[in-house]
């Protein structure tokens, strides 16, 4: 399956502002509603919310994306993102806020770091697995 990069980049926007709302506010249960993104997003990045609006209202405005780029990488980065911010809800909502508040940072960063700079954390941590599994094999 292959991907119109610039989607995973908005969705990325989106999910700096969430998480950076989840910090200010310490909404566990907007920590929640973006460890369900995450989820549907890691199983398909074209069934996504996010993605959904990216190709409802942004890519027409766009044009036709002149490169694509393999989903797999994408899938691993958000079970990633998954991983960060189902740790960070159960932190917000058992009352563990400091565990709530690290998580979510982790997950800000990458996503901040996605949006700005186009680079994907995650992306690269697959890419990198492979390259070393290619090598022992």
């Amino acid at each position: 399956m292959q991907l119109d990069p610039r989607g995973p980049r908005f969705a990325a926007v989106l999910t700096t502002v969430v998480l950076a709302v989840v910090l200010v506010t310490g909404w566990g249960w907007l920590a929640l509603a973006q460890t369900i993104v995450f989820a549907i997003t890691a199983a398909d990045p074209r069934r996504g919310p996010y993605a959904l609006v990216y190709r409802a209202l942004i890519a027409p405005r766009l044009g036709p994306a002149t490169e694509r780029e393999d989903a797999a990488p994408v899938r691993f980065a958000q079970l990633v993102g998954f991983t960060f911010l189902a740790v960070a809800s159960i932190g917000y909502l058992s009352g563990a806020t400091a565990l709530g508040v690290v998580f979510t940072a982790f997950g800000l960063l990458a996503a901040f770091l996605n949006a700005a700079f186009g680079l994907c954390l995650g992306c690269e941590a697959y890419l990198a697995a492979r390259r070393l599994t290619a090598r022992r094999a």
